[in-house]
């Protein structure tokens, strides 16, 4: 039976304290409301130094590098709401006990891209450490010296690289989301529950975790300021990103790996890609995960095949324990109103989960205090929790938000409803069984009452 199996009754209300007492978010959640600040203890000294070994060297894995070092940088937004960074001259790094040391990529330019960036802050990554193919992650985590680990692949490599670097023995920076099917997120918890044994970190790529607005505001709404929990929504409607068309002499596997954000083996598709930082959001002010969602989505606005075959809208509605529903959009067209936010209504109020509360009777509130960057924040909060040995532990919240992505996702193509008990246990692992740089057709846009689940 699934544990989040909504109890008999016509309440629409859900019990704040039940989910919070229930939810294996819980604790997730808790140790990101308290992570400003940790308290030292004597399991490691302050100074004790970060080796850095980089997973993945694209746009978001040289901006993540970047983050860790604590280099000033400049934000270049491609499209809306994607974005990576370059150094900005002259810029100095403020995490001085952090060295990077080794970088892994499929790729020889995109490895080379990132050496030069970092080479610009008089980071020299030694030609042994540079390694290219679709096994150099093997040969990077068997580098004694690397002790934290940026994975930032396109997501249908994450679990596998997550699973391999906890046994590695490693600390991990994983981007989101973590995987593109119910057996990636199946390792992904494991792979949570491995580093918990071993006393290693996972932070994920979900950086409005480790923003002080939103820790704020969540912790008084999960503290009753607008009561039982009735409803949400969230939104990433924006426009078309990046696109990679297809060069000469690309095989299909180049191409693909190239334009990742458009095949759903790579991707999972933009609801489990981009919206899962609204859906993550959303389980988190809840304090659980769905149990089930119906959807509608399809492809309008993708004009040919350097899109792939991914969709470009969708529209879910979950259903939480108790019957709370929580209402999702988003969608990838140009021309067209762009919202991106989530709204939690209660008995007593509302919400926007970030910075302010507003409630039917009594005084309102904003959050007013400066903010932090982000980026940089969610590696300071892992390099300070691994050094006062109480290592922040964020896998199995991503692992469920990531889900939530799938089932909705799996719901629009199919056009049937999907539980979450369905989409954990699923069979169905998308990609090839072997990489290598040959023919890789892709499958034709799933129509809904055709595309069948197993």
């Amino acid at each position: 039976m699934n544990a989040y199996a909504s109890p008999s009754g016509d309440s629409p209300a859900l019990s704040r304290r039940s989910f919070l007492k229930h939810s294996s978010l819980a604790a997730v959640g808790g140790a990101a409301l308290s992570s400003f600040p940790f308290t030292l203890t004597t399991h490691a000294a302050a100074d004790d130094p970060i080796r850095v070994g980089v997973i993945g060297c694209g746009g978001r894995g040289s901006g993540a590098v970047l983050d860790v070092l604590g280099a000033e940088t400049k934000v270049i937004y491609p499209s809306a709401g994607y974005h990576t960074e370059d150094v900005k001259e002259g810029a100095t790094l403020t995490n001085k006990n952090v060295r990077v040391i080794a970088l892994a990529d499929a790729f020889a330019d995109r490895l080379n891209s990132c050496r030069q960036n970092l080479g610009r802050l008089g980071i020299n990554i030694a030609n042994e450490n540079c390694l290219v193919g679709f096994d150099a992650y093997k040969k990077l985590l068997a580098i004694s010296e690397v002790n934290y680990v940026l994975l930032a692949t396109p997501p249908h490599f994450r679990p596998v690289h997550l699973k391999a670097a906890i046994e590695a023995g490693k600390h991990v920076f994983v981007e989101k989301p973590v995987a593109v099917d119910g057996p990636g997120v199946r390792l992904v918890m494991e792979a949570g529950k491995l580093a918990k044994e071993k006393g290693l970190g996972i932070v994920a790529g979900t950086q409005r975790r480790h923003l002080r607005s939103y820790n704020e505001t969540i912790k008084r709404i999960q503290d009753g300021a607008i009561g039982d929990l009735v409803y949400g929504r969230c939104y990433w409607n924006g426009g078309v990103i990046w696109v990679i068309e297809r060069s000469p002499g690309w095989s299909d596997m180049e191409w693909q790996l190239r334009n990742w954000n458009y095949f759903t083996w790579l991707s999972g598709d933009h609801i489990v890609e981009q919206h899962v930082h609204n859906l993550d959001i959303m389980n988190w002010v809840i304090g659980t995960h769905p149990v089930k969602a119906l959807a509608m989505g399809g492809r309008q606005a993708r004009p040919n095949e350097n899109y792939g075959h991914i969709y470009d809208h969708f529209a879910v509605e979950y259903e939480y324990p108790n019957g709370v529903r929580m209402f999702s959009q988003c969608r990838q067209m140009d021309r067209c109103e762009s919202k991106v936010e989530e709204h939690i209504v209660g008995l007593k109020g509302s919400s926007n989960c970030k910075d302010w509360i507003r409630v039917t009777s009594g005084e309102s509130w904003r959050f007013r205090s400066p903010d932090v960057n982000a980026y940089q924040q969610e590696h300071t909060n892992l390099i300070n929790s691994i050094r006062a040995g109480q290592p922040i532990n964020e896998a199995q919240a991503i692992a469920e938000s990531t889900l939530t992505g799938i089932m909705g996702r799996d719901s629009a193509y199919s056009g049937q409803s999907v539980e979450w008990d369905a989409a954990l246990n699923s069979k169905t692992r998308l990609g090839p069984e072997k990489y290598d740089f040959g023919k890789l057709p892709f499958p034709e846009v799933p129509i809904p009452g055709q595309y069948q689940l197993s």
